[in-house]
C-alpha cells in the first residue's frame, strides 16, 4: 500500500500548475485596465501644469529677470568664459549699488577708484591678509570715555562685546550684561529733544546672573561655583561661553543669559576663551595643558589639542574661513602654538631668550642698570635707585600672558616683561620687538625690600620692575593693535607698511578738565575723574580684558573700545590697585569725518 510517507522522493515533488501564466494574463488584463484609468488622470495633471506655466507667466515683473537670467546661464550656447565674463559683471552691478548707497559719488569715481578697492579688499579678505590701513585714519586724541560702575566687590575679569552689547564677567561668579549707548543719539543736536533730558551715554546694566560656590559638587547645577576668568561672545551674537577655575565650561543663550549646556571634561580651570571668526565653532584653553575644540550650535565636545608644557593662559580663534585654525600661549613654557586641527598638525614659536639677548649679565652682577657702574663693579652713588640714573634695560620674558590674531600669516603676543612681538607662520623667531610698552613701577622703597629697623637709613631701593600686557585686542584684518596695562592708558600700535615692524600711535583718549567736569556733571564715576585728572590718566585700576568693535560699515563710524576694569589681577591677587570694578566705554572717532567738515568749510569761505 503506497502512500505519501512510503513514496520516494523524486516521485513526491508536485508538479507546477499553468499558474503563473494566468497571474502574467492578470498582470496585462490590470496594468492595461490601469492605463485606461490613469490616462483621463494623466490629462488632468498636463492641464495643471499647464495651469500653472499660464499661472507664473501672469506674475508680476518681480522675478522675470531672474528667470532670464537662469535660463541664459542654462544656454546650451554659453561658453565658460562668457559665464564668467557674465558673473563677473554681476558683481561688479551689486558693489557698484552698495557704493552709491553709501554716499553719492560720481559714475567716474565708482567706476575707477571705489570699486577696485573693493574688490582688492575681497581678494586680501579671502587670502587672510591685512588689507585695512585704519590706523592712520583714527584720531586717538578725541577719544571719548565714560565709565560704568559695576557694583561687585571683586575684581571684574574679562568683557566680550557685540554692539549694542557687552558682557562681564567677575570674581564674585557674576555674569552681567550692558547695553552701550550709540554715539549718534547723544552727540547729534535733536531740535525736538527737550531742554531738560540729557541723552543717556553711561553703559546700562540690563541684567546678571550669579554663580552658587556652595554647589561645587553638584554636578547637574547649571552656573558657575568659583570665580569666573575666562569669557567669550560668538559673532552671531547667539552664544556666551564663560570658563571658572573649577573647570565648568557654560554656554548661555547671550539674549537672557539662560544656560544652555555645561561641559565638565577640562580638569583645571579655564583661562581663556575663544570662537572661530564667522562661526560657532569655540576654542577653550585650561591650565591642565590641553585645548578642547566645542560646538556651540551644536552643544558638543569635538576634540582636545595637546603640546604644551604649561598651563595656557590664552587663545585666539582663527580668522580665516576656510581654514580651521587656532592659536595658543603657553605661559612660563614661552610658546606659541598655531593649530591646524583638519591636518591635525602644529607650528610651534618659541620665545624668551638668553641672558646675554635679554641684559640679564647686569641684573646678575647687581647693576640694576645704573649708568654710574661700569663692568659691573660697585661704586658709591648719592642715590643709586633715582629714576634719572636708573636707565631702561633689556627685561628677561618669563612668560606670554596674551595673544591677538591680524590675519592669517600674522599675530601678535604680549608677556610679562612689557614686551610686544610680531610674528609671522614663516619664523620661528618674533620678526619684531617692541620693549617695555607700558613702561617700569617706580623703585620699592627701602623699608619694603628689608625688615631691618634701619631699612629707610641704611637699606637701598628695590629694583624698577616692567609692567607686564595684561590685555590685547586687534581688528581683524586691519593694522591695528591695542594693549593695556595698569598704567592707567590704553595704547595704540599700528603694523609697518612692509608687515615687519610695529610703529606706536599713542594713548586712547584725553584727561581734559571739560571732561571731567562733565563727569562729575553727570554724577557717575566723580571721585575717578578727580582723580584721574590730578594723576594724569584716564582708567585707575589693573584693565583684565580688552574688546574692540567697529561701528558701521567696515568701521566707517569709527571704534568702540570696551576695558573691563578691576582692583585685581585676572589670575590672581598677589597685586592691589585703588580704583574701581567696572567697564571703560572709548569711542574713537575718524579723522576722515573732520577732514571732510575742515574742507567744507574751508571751501565755503574761499567762495
Amino acid at each position: 500500500m503506497s502512500s505519501f510517507f512510503t513514496t520516494p522522493a523524486s516521485q513526491r515533488k508536485r508538479k507546477r500548475t499553468e499558474a503563473p501564466s494566468a497571474v502574467s494574463k492578470k498582470r496585462n488584463v490590470t496594468s492595461a485596465a490601469s492605463q485606461s484609468a490613469k490616462a483621463p488622470r494623466r490629462k488632468e495633471r498636463e492641464e495643471s501644469i499647464s495651469g500653472s506655466e499660464s499661472s507664473d507667466e501672469e506674475r508680476g515683473d518681480v522675478f522675470s529677470e531672474e528667470h532670464e537670467s537662469s535660463g541664459s546661464s542654462d544656454d546650451e550656447g554659453e561658453t565658460a568664459a562668457e559665464k564668467r565674463l557674465r558673473l563677473a559683471e554681476r558683481y561688479l552691478d551689486s558693489i557698484r549699488v552698495e557704493v552709491e548707497d553709501d554716499g553719492g559719488f560720481d559714475a567716474a569715481d565708482i567706476d575707477r577708484d571705489l570699486i577696485s578697492e573693493r574688490l582688492k579688499e575681497d581678494v586680501a579678505e579671502t587670502k587672510g591678509k591685512i588689507y585695512r590701513k585704519i590706523a592712520a585714519d583714527l584720531d586717538l586724541q578725541k577719544a571719548s570715555h565714560i565709565f560704568g560702575k559695576s557694583g561687585l566687590q571683586r575684581s571684574i575679569t574679562g568683557c566680550a562685546v557685540r554692539l549694542p552689547y557687552a558682557w562681564t564677567i567677575s570674581k564674585d561668579l557674576v555674569i552681567e550684561k550692558w547695553e552701550l549707548a550709540d554715539p549718534k543719539t547723544y552727540n547729534v543736536e535733536d531740535s525736538s529733544r527737550p531742554t531738560n533730558i540729557t541723552p543717556r551715554r553711561t553703559p546700562k546694566r540690563l541684567f546678571w546672573r550669579k554663580g552658587n560656590k556652595n554647589k561645587t559638587k553638584d554636578r547637574d547645577y547649571m552656573g558657575h561655583t568659583s570665580p569666573i576668568i575666562s569669557i567669550a561672545v560668538s559673532d552671531s551674537g547667539k552664544f556666551l561661553a564663560t570658563g571658572d577655575e573649577t573647570a565648568r565650561l557654560i554656554i548661555w543663550d547671550a539674549d537672557t543669559l539662560t544656560p544652555r549646556r555645561m561641559f565638565t571634561q577640562h580638569r583645571d580651570s579655564i583661562t581663556s576663551l575663544a570662537f572661530r571668526r564667522g562661526t560657532e565653532q569655540l576654542y577653550s584653553a585650561s591650565a591642565d595643558r590641553s585645548v578642547k575644540i566645542w560646538s556651540a550650535s551644536e552643544l558638543a565636545y569635538i576634540d582636545t589639542l595637546l603640546g604644551h608644557q604649561d598651563s595656557l593662559v590664552g587663545i585666539a580663534g582663527g580668522l580665516d574661513g576656510t581654514q580651521e585654525t587656532c592659536i595658543s600661549v603657553g605661559g612660563r613654557d614661552r610658546t606659541a602654538i598655531l593649530w591646524k586641527v583638519v591636518e591635525e598638525t602644529m607650528l610651534k614659536f618659541n620665545g624668551g631668550g638668553t641672558a646675554k639677548q635679554k641684559g640679564m649679565e647686569k641684573l646678575r652682577k647687581g647693576r640694576f642698570g645704573d649708568k654710574s657702574r661700569t663692568n659691573g663693579d660697585v661704586v658709591d652713588n648719592k642715590d643709586p635707585g633715582d629714576a634719572d640714573d636708573d636707565t631702561p634695560i633689556a627685561y628677561a620674558e618669563g612668560s606670554m600672558d596674551c595673544v591677538a590674531l591680524l590675519d592669517a600669516g600674522l599675530f601678535v603676543t604680549g608677556s610679562d616683561n612689557g614686551g610686544l612681538s610680531l610674528w609671522s607662520i614663516n619664523r620661528k623667531k618674533p620678526v619684531f620687538t617692541v620693549p617695555l610698552t607700558h613702561g617700569r613701577d617706580p623703585p620699592l622703597p627701602p623699608e619694603k625690600m628689608s625688615a631691618n629697623n634701619d631699612a629707610k637709613e641704611n637699606g637701598t631701593k628695590g629694583p624698577r620692575l616692567a609692567r607686564y600686557i595684561t590685555a590685547i585686542a586687534t581688528v581683524p584684518f586691519a593694522d591695528l593693535i591695542l594693549t593695556a596695562s595698569w598704567d592707567g592708558w590704553i595704547r595704540a600700535w599700528r603694523i609697518g607698511p612692509e608687515k615687519r615692524t610695529i610703529e606706536e600711535l599713542g594713548e586712547v583718549g584725553r584727561v581734559p578738565l571739560d571732561e571731567a567736569q562733565e563727569e562729575l556733571d553727570h554724577g557717575n564715576g566723580a571721585n575717578d575723574a578727580q582723580k584721574g585728572v590730578q594723576d594724569g590718566i584716564v582708567i585707575r585700576g589693573i584693565v583684565n580684558g580688552l574688546a574692540v568693535c567697529e561701528r558701521g560699515d567696515r568701521g566707517k563710524d569709527g571704534l568702540c573700545i570696551v576695558a573691563a576694569v578691576g582692583k585685581e589681577p585676572r589670575l590672581g591677587n598677589w597685586m592691589k590697585a585703588q580704583g574701581r570694578n567696572g567697564i571703560y566705554v572709548f569711542e574713537v572717532p575718524r579723522k576722515i569725518i573732520v577732514k571732510d567738515k575742515d574742507e567744507g568749510d574751508d571751501a565755503g569761505g574761499e567762495e
